[in-house]
C-alpha cells in the first residue's frame, strides 16, 4: 500500500471535506481516505496496482479544489 498526502488550501466547509472523502473513497484501490478541515491536507492509502497518485490528484481537481503540492511515500 502507498500512501498520498495533497497539500491543498484551508477547507472553509464541511461539505467540501465529505465531497472529497466520497469521490476519492469510491477510486478503486482507494483504501482510506482522510480530509483535514483546518490544515488543508487530503491523506490517502491506495493499492498502487489498482490507481496512483496522479490518477488521486486528478480526481480532486476535477471536483474543483487545486492541490498545491503532494507528497508519496
Amino acid at each position: 500500500m502507498k500512501k498520498v498526502v495533497f497539500n491543498m488550501e484551508p477547507f472553509t466547509c464541511p461539505s467540501c471535506v465529505k465531497k472529497i472523502e466520497n469521490t476519492v473513497r469510491k477510486v478503486d484501490g482507494v483504501s482510506d481516505v482522510q480530509v483535514l478541515f483546518n490544515s488543508g491536507r487530503v491523506r490517502a492509502e491506495f493499492d498502487e496496482s489498482k490507481t496512483n497518485a496522479d490518477t488521486l490528484e486528478s480526481t480532486i481537481v476535477r471536483l474543483g479544489y487545486p492541490v498545491l503540492s503532494k507528497k508519496v511515500s
